[in-house]
């Protein structure tokens, strides 16, 4: 609280005193920016940035029939579309690989069956790990399962994108 002289101070026992010196005062005003309210475009969360290309870039993007900026817009969009299905299988595959880790690091052709997850040779993991015990091998197939799904989602993103596909 603000005081000013001459004000009502409140004493510990809850009555107030008077003093001479300090006087309760309105707490100064927040400074907000100013409203716009002339011309231009209104604040959409757009960011204004530069984008510095190549001209054969620029040329390229000058001649698609919704304009430069709108299909930047659609190229970042499906950047992030395919970015987030690879994500979610490469997330998937640490996670099989976790597992595998942490329940069969012990086990038998553990490194080789691994590899295998990482090089995606799904048919070399499932007999490298035929002879683990059944409640893994059955759990780490689901996990592979899964991991398969999430990078044909990923591929058909990529390949959607690269031809234009849906939007």
């Amino acid at each position: 609280m603000w005081f000013e002289a001459g004000a009502a101070i409140p004493a510990p026992d809850g009555e107030a005193r008077k003093s001479g010196r300090l006087r309760p005062t309105p707490p100064p005003e927040a400074e907000q920016p100013p409203k716009r309210t002339g011309p231009g475009r209104p604040r959409l969360g757009v960011v204004g940035r530069e984008v510095t290309l190549l001209p054969r870039h620029w040329e390229w993007l000058d001649a698609q029939p919704s304009g430069a900026w709108a299909a930047l817009r659609k190229l970042v969009e499906t950047a992030m579309r395919e970015g987030r299905a690879a994500e979610q299988a490469r997330r998937l595959r640490d996670g099989a690989y976790r597992f595998m880790s942490f329940m069969a690091g012990d086990f038998p052709n553990f490194e080789e069956a691994s590899r295998a997850l990482f090089a995606q040779d799904y048919e070399r993991l499932r007999s490298l790990i035929a002879l683990w015990p059944e409640d893994v091998r059955d759990h780490l197939q689901r996990l592979i399962d899964r991991v398969m799904a999430a990078e044909a989602k990923a591929a058909q993103a990529a390949a959607d994108g690269k031809r234009g596909g849906p939007n």
